[in-house]
């Protein structure tokens, strides 16, 4: 390992991923014209390696391998190297993630892609470990072999590059004439299927909250009168509330569960699991009305605004599972520890709620946890406050201060919906200011940026961006019935499809065609941890239709709706956030129009509305006059309109 430090071409970045590089004996590139320029002048292959700044393996590839003198001489004298942060550029990540299924049937991070000064990729795979072990060649030995072919074999290595951008360049094979209900219940039968009823969650370990799953199945039991599909949602919330993927000191959820029960989590804290599964966790309470539910959703708005949050009101995007080196450090407790804070009485009473033992169930050590004696209602907040204090002053989490405007829109609509169920107004003035921020910083009126960090913001901008944050402009506008908000969110809407609609073959593209620097430009339409660009812009025309009545939107989703439809018959599952889309846009929520006789009376009216249904204000009081002289709602529900009323 390196005993001095370096300094490469990454130390003028503003990228936390990029900034932990900066010191790597290896001469890393940014992904910059100069370097493909170098690649192609001296003769070399390029390495490309694709990460995030809380991702566990990532750190251990860096440690052994990029920190490593003799690994980075091989690099530098035979590559030219490039580090990319996949948060700041979606579209890389996506065309080459795609390459390295392509070559090797799975994906990930840590992502290492061998590719030529043209950016054709020749070679991919995900972590290799300094020496060979666990049955993977060791990353130095990879090295060697590349450079071996280089010289010895190009042409080889070539022609499995043209191989590979053909079969990704493949025009898809599209279905006509589809029955749109059948993908609907083949998805919740597939649902059904790999549920596990004794633990929650579905398939094996790892399980993934995967919070937009969730959202169909509720929105489908609603629909369907499928109460086994709400029992299904509701096991797999409770089981990940009582489990250790809660982090039931400082709250929050974590990425992923590491094994079956939701106890052992990978560590590491989203910003998008945390929106996304307040929403879901706020939806399951309006269904189910049980206090766990948006007691969850609201602990865990208290941990985003707690460490997750910028003096600027803007959400930063993760924190780490590591912790001086050592994968949930900061989360785990050893019994000693929980007597030392707590004292033996109260520390007795929380180590056996929290399954605290002398053995440990992690590694040694304890993950705070109720799955097996415990019930989240037990009153322990003294206790947990000493713990979480205590927490704090014992270790440090790496935080990636990077501000994404997608996942900070996600947090903005999650917030908005709580807001609208608990009435809270710290909820609602959190995604205010944080719109604020996107507003004045990501954006220039009528364009977006994707990020923002160290006071800069990047030139680039794709689908999610735009998608995420018209669906956070419309969940703000139903929670304060501000029309500004709805002016913007169709403003936005205007520009996304002005820039990545494919108005010939259906669909968004991820990049700007005009823009677009790759040999790919995806139209994604998968949901994988957080839902595709193509499910959510199903979701805002369909939504926008609903709130303007505009006839552009409505064509809009109809041909959005027939596209996605289209590609999601191999596998409906793995595109619940659009089947959510499709369930409203078949079966709308309630449409109410409030005639309001006093501008005062809309916080009143506000508090009193169904939370998910489509609102309006009446701007027309010949078509919508007052009842009885007072605040009128008119309700349309099944295609047919109630008569006027004062109480909703």
């Amino acid at each position: 390992m390196m005993n001095h430090k370096a300094i490469n071409r990454l130390k003028d970045e503003v990228s936390p991923y990029l900034l932990q590089h900066a010191d790597n004996p290896v001469d890393w590139y940014p992904w910059c014209k100069e370097a493909f320029e170098d690649a192609k002048q001296k003769d070399r292959p390029v390495f490309l390696s694709i990460g995030y700044s809380t991702c566990h393996w990532c750190h251990v590839m860096a440690h052994e391998s990029f920190e490593d003198r003799e690994t980075a001489e091989i690099l530098n004298k035979h590559f030219i190297s490039i580090k990319v942060d996949r948060e700041e550029r979606p579209d890389i990540d996506s065309v080459y993630m795609s390459v390295c299924q392509a070559f090797t049937g799975s994906g990930g991070w840590p992502m290492s892609i061998f590719m030529t000064w043209d950016k054709r990729p020749f070679m991919a795979g995900t972590y290799f470990p300094a020496r060979s072990k666990y049955g993977m060649p060791g990353f130095s030995d990879l090295l060697n072999e590349i450079i071996k072919r280089w010289h010895s074999s190009r042409e080889e290595l070539l022609q499995s590059a043209d191989q590979v951008i053909a079969h990704l360049k493949k025009p898809e094979f599209t279905r006509k004439n589809v029955n749109n209900d059948v993908f609907l219940h083949r998805a919740a039968q597939m649902f059904s299927d790999s549920f596990d009823a004794v633990n929650g969650g579905f398939g094996a370990a790892p399980k993934f909250p995967v919070p937009h799953n969730l959202f169909f199945l509720m929105l489908y039991a609603v629909r369907r009168d499928a109460s086994d599909m709400l029992e299904m949602v509701e096991k797999t919330l409770t089981q990940m509330r009582k489990g250790g993927i809660f982090d039931q000191i400082g709250y929050g959820f974590s990425r992923y569960s590491t094994d079956q029960y939701f106890l052992a989590p990978h560590f590491e804290k989203m910003l998008y699991d945390n929106a996304l599964l307040t929403i879901a966790y706020t939806a399951a309470y309006t269904l189910a009305r049980k206090r766990i539910y948006l007691d969850t959703a609201e602990k865990t708005a208290q941990y985003v605004l707690r460490e997750m949050t910028a003096l600027d009101g803007a959400f930063y995007s993760a924190q780490d599972a590591d912790s001086e080196g050592i994968e949930g450090k900061y989360y785990t407790f050893t019994l000693t520890e929980i007597m030392k804070v707590l004292g033996k009485e109260k520390g007795e009473k929380f180590a056996a709620a929290f399954d605290i033992t002398a053995c440990g169930n992690f590694e040694g050590a304890n993950i705070p946890n109720l799955l097996k004696n415990g019930d989240p209602d037990t009153d322990f907040g003294d206790e947990i406050q000493k713990l979480y204090d205590y927490r704090k002053n014992r270790s440090k989490l790496h935080l990636d201060d990077k501000i994404l405007i997608s996942w900070n829109s996600m947090m903005i609509a999650a917030l908005s919906v709580l807001y609208r169920v608990s009435h809270d107004k710290k909820h609602l003035q959190a995604a205010v200011r944080a719109q604020i921020f996107l507003e004045k910083n990501l954006s220039d009126g009528s364009r977006l940026s994707t990020s923002w960090c160290g006071k800069r913001r990047s030139e680039k901008s794709f689908l999610d961006d735009y998608a995420f944050y018209i669906a956070s402009l419309i969940e703000l506008y139903l929670s304060t019935l501000d029309k500004d908000y709805l002016e913007k969110a169709e403003q936005f809407c205007k520009e996304a499809v002005k820039r990545f609609a494919d108005e010939k073959n259906g669909g968004f593209y991820l990049s700007d065609p005009d823009g677009a620097e790759l040999f790919l430009n995806p139209k994604e339409t998968y949901d994988g941890a957080v839902p595709s660009g193509n499910s959510m812009m199903a979701y805002d025309l369909v939504r926008l239709y609903q709130l303007t009545k505009n006839e552009k939107y409505n064509e809009l989703a109809g041909k959005q709706i027939s596209f996605m439809s289209a590609r999601v018959q191999d596998y409906p599952a793995g595109h619940s956030m659009f089947l959510f889309a499709k369930l409203i846009y078949d079966d709308p929520p309630e449409h109410i129009v409030i005639a309001v006789k006093e501008d005062s009376d809309l916080e009143n009216v506000r508090k009193n509305l169904p939370v998910f249904a489509n609102v309006v204000v009446a701007s027309n009081s010949r078509e919508y006059p007052l009842l009885n002289n007072r605040t009128t709602y008119y309700v349309c529900k099944n295609h047919t309109c109630q008569k006027p009323t004062n109480s909703i």
